[in-house]
């Protein structure tokens, strides 16, 4: 029993020289690890237009149908977007939501990134579900948030090459999928053998020069027998 205690006070003495683990939480905050993933933050570009395009990869990516959106056109008088359509409505329901990143990696235009915000309790669930207004940053803000953490850039020789290439909207490249356009032209000439030589043209027949084609005394005789 007494080595016991004496252990015990032992492992006490110990500690008694190290720091705590604990933090005056709220007036102090633990640092978090850079890919902390916590409330979403939707991203504008420099000029103050907003990344999201309204795609709704990021809502079918969501394994806990967590995100709503309604989309609207873009108009010279309204514009919204870069591109053709704007999210008008963008509905976030923390309560389903797991926090697991699926919709940042999903967006093709760095619109949505989860960010190192977790103070999120509420008494009433309706304050759970946030709103475009409380997800958007300010009209002066463009940042890239956490993606820059996640979505680091390739080493050069792993590029591969991608069939429809377009200048992203911010200098970067996306692929044709990501801003619903394409360089690759619409028809493409195809070259068979034979190249230097003339195409020669081919008659156009129809159903009724089909049925109505003179037959030659062979065919006839053949058909009969």
């Amino acid at each position: 029993m007494g080595m016991e205690i004496i252990k015990g006070l032992a492992t006490t003495l110990k500690e008694l020289g190290k720091k705590p683990t604990t933090v005056s939480y709220p007036e102090e905050k633990r640092e978090l690890p850079a890919r902390f993933r916590g409330r979403h933050v939707l991203h504008r570009y420099e000029g103050g237009l907003e990344r999201c395009v309204a795609c709704f990869l990021c809502a079918g990516a969501c394994p806990a149908d967590a995100i709503y959106i309604e989309a609207d056109e873009n108009s010279e008088e309204n514009r919204v977007s870069p591109g053709e359509r704007y999210a008008r409505v963008f509905d976030i329901n923390l309560l389903r939501c797991i926090f697991c990143g699926y919709c940042q990696q999903a967006c093709p235009t760095g619109a949505i990134t989860l960010e190192q915000i977790y103070e999120l309790s509420s008494l009433r669930p309706d304050d759970l579900v946030y709103h475009k207004e409380q997800l958007l940053e300010a009209p002066d803000s463009h940042t890239r948030g956490s993606i820059t953490d996640w979505t680091p850039e390739p080493p050069a020789e792993t590029t591969t090459p991608i069939p429809g290439r377009q200048g992203f909207f911010d200098g970067l490249e996306a692929t044709a999928t990501a801003v619903g356009q394409a360089d690759l032209p619409a028809e493409q000439e195809i070259l068979l053998d034979g190249e230097d030589e003339p195409a020669t043209e081919r008659p156009a027949y129809g159903p009724s020069d089909v049925f109505n084609a003179p037959v030659t005394p062979e065919q006839r005789e053949k058909r009969e027998n």
